[in-house]
């Protein structure tokens, strides 16, 4: 299946096929419109002149990282605060997974334990978790046992709730739908 989150082909592709984009736009995800979240990755790395590395990420001088994604266009309504959060996430990924990102869903006994480690990464909380685990059970088939029932409601087959469903523009609707229907069942509360 084709990623397609960003609704931009180029920077899907790159989401498609580099599980480190794909983590870092998930952490883009606040506050922004999601497609400009999962556009992010693909701007950075057209900035580098190359695909992403957890390594150079890491290593790459703070206050130029953060003027990296400043650059117009921004990456991110917040590039300073979020150039730092993408930097902490690739130096955990160093620390943590030699830099390899896939590892933290290859080798995960079972869902409980991949939702732990995605709730381990800086700037993932249960529900950035959650959303990540069902991303990667719908659309990238890592099913590792009990996956659905750790990504909470996000896992359900056939919902429209977050990141983890939209394949298109169609279930996109679907999903801003959702969202905007919780927001007012929120505020009728």
């Amino acid at each position: 299946m084709r990623i397609q989150l960003a609704q931009r082909t180029e920077a899907d592709e790159l989401l498609g096929r580099s599980p480190l984009a794909l983590l870092v736009g998930m952490l883009l995800d606040q506050q922004i419109p999601m497609e400009w979240a999962f556009t992010g990755p693909h701007t950075i790395s057209e900035r580098l002149g190359h695909d992403l590395t957890a390594g150079e990420i890491a290593s790459y001088d703070p206050e130029a990282f953060a003027a990296l994604l400043a650059e117009k266009p921004a990456v991110h309504r917040y590039p300073k605060s979020m150039a730092s959060r993408v930097q902490q996430l690739a130096a955990y990924l160093v620390e943590r997974y030699e830099g390899e990102p896939e590892r933290i869903w290859a080798d995960a006994a079972d869902g409980k334990d991949l939702l732990k480690r995605l709730q381990d990464l800086p700037g993932y909380g249960k529900q950035k978790a959650q959303i990540f685990l069902a991303l990667l059970g719908k659309q990238l088939g890592v099913q590792p046992s009990g996956w659905r029932e750790a990504a909470g409601l996000y896992g359900e087959e056939g919902s429209h709730r977050s990141v983890a469903d939209v394949t298109d523009p169609e279930s996109l609707g679907k999903v801003r739908a959702t969202k905007q229907e919780a927001k007012r069942a929120a505020k009728a509360k």
